[in-house]
Order: structure tokens, then C-alpha cells, then sequence
């Protein structure tokens, strides 16, 4: 059986406001192909984006069972995948999160946000982009779920 190489996934997710308009942006990087894909919603917060840049990510992956390698400076993400932490909010993104995962052998990497990384630094200009678009749709998952409310 042939082996695959591994396949580096870089996330990030920003938002103006916390909950305001919120980007994410991922790069996808296996050997020499490179994807780099972004997308925003007008009120959201910004660890849905963290989370949904992850997920963005993963179904942009067609190799079943595949190794991936995630970066991501969220510890929202990073710990509650490799910590456990409690899922209290954004429900809605975990199950499908949960759903992806199981398709994949996992790594997650904590990385610092804004201290030069070229990849990270890369996903957080196409996220800042992304929520600077006009005409973004709303999160659906975040305006009808009281839950996903910041307190």
C-alpha cells in the first residue's frame, strides 16, 4: 500500500468584536500542493471561528483516513480537543467537528498567534479579509442558539 504523505492544516479565526463580524482562513499544505480557502458571516464570535476554520479544513481533505497535522493558536481549540475540556458552547461546530475527526488520524499543535509564523500569519490576514467583505451572511449557528451567547 502506497504511503501518503502527511498533510499540514493551518487555521485561524478572528473577529471585529467579540461577537461581531468574524472571518476564518485555512491553509492546507501536502508536499507541494498548497489550498488556501476563507470565509466570513456578519455576527459571530471568535472561537466559532477558530473552530469553524479547523472544520473548513477537514472537509476540504478528500483522503480517507488521512495523517493530519493541525496548527492553530486558538487554546479554545487546541485544549478542548487535547485536554478535554467542556464543549459548553458551539455545540452546532463540535458535532460536526466530531462527525470530520473520526474520518482522520488527528494531530493538534498549539502554536503563538502574531509571532511570525508565516502560515498563521497568512490564515490571519485571510480571516481579517474575509469579515471585512461587505454583504457577509449571518452564522446561523450562532444567532439561533441562545447557548453560543457570550454572557
Amino acid at each position: 500500500m502506497e504511503q501518503r504523505p502527511v498533510i499540514h492544516l493551518y487555521t485561524d479565526g478572528a473577529a471585529s468584536g467579540n461577537p461581531g463580524p468574524g472571518g476564518w482562513g485555512a491553509v492546507l499544505c501536502c508536499g507541494s500542493l498548497r489550498k488556501e480557502m476563507s470565509g466570513g458571516y456578519s455576527l459571530t464570535t471568535n472561537n466559532r471561528m477558530e473552530l469553524l476554520a479547523v472544520i473548513k479544513g477537514l472537509e476540504a481533505i478528500r483522503w480517507q483516513g488521512a495523517e493530519v497535522e493541525i496548527w492553530s493558536d486558538s487554546q479554545y481549540v487546541v485544549n478542548t480537543v487535547t485536554q478535554g475540556w467542556k464543549r459548553k458552547k458551539n455545540g452546532d461546530l463540535w458535532e460536526r467537528f466530531d462527525a470530520l475527526a473520526r474520518g482522520f488520524k488527528l494531530t493538534f499543535h498549539w502554536l503563538k498567534g502574531h509571532a511570525g509564523h508565516p502560515e498563521n500569519e497568512r490564515c490571519d490576514r485571510m480571516a481579517v479579509e474575509a469579515y471585512s467583505r461587505p454583504g457577509l451572511p449571518p452564522d446561523e449557528g450562532y444567532e439561533n442558539n441562545p447557548d453560543n451567547k457570550l454572557i
